[in-house]
């Protein structure tokens, strides 16, 4: 079952494009978060690695051992920031984990092949 939607699509495409134009305020920076981690989790369906983009959100995705309690197998944590320069291609998988910008341990925590994400 695919994870229940929560920001409706136009909604996200227009807080991402609002973060990509700069400036964008706390709210448009959140909701643009919370969309893209909904459609990592829509492209990338599991439970085996957290994704946390703190203070905005954290979800549960890729294939995998099942994660139920505690600490998930996999973790991969940075800024909002840096989420969503992944997210839209301003900022490659490899130069963020090269430069301390993204915490990821555990095994399924190299999100390069997922990102950036197609949003057309």
């Amino acid at each position: 079952m695919p994870p229940r939607r929560r920001i409706p699509v136009a909604a996200g495409r227009e807080a991402l494009a609002a973060w990509g134009r700069g400036g964008a305020d706390r709210p448009t920076t959140a909701m643009a978060v919370r969309f893209s981690l909904e459609e990592l989790a829509a492209i990338a369906p599991g439970r085996s690695l957290e994704v946390r983009v703190p203070p905005f959100g954290a979800v549960q995705c890729v294939e995998g051992s099942v994660h139920r309690r505690g600490t998930p197998p996999a973790v991969v944590e940075m800024s909002p920031e840096t989420w969503l320069g992944l997210v839209t291609g301003a900022l490659t998988w490899d130069d963020a984990v090269a430069s301390g910008a993204v915490d990821a341990s555990g095994e399924r925590s190299d999100l390069s092949g997922l990102l950036p994400l197609d949003l057309g």
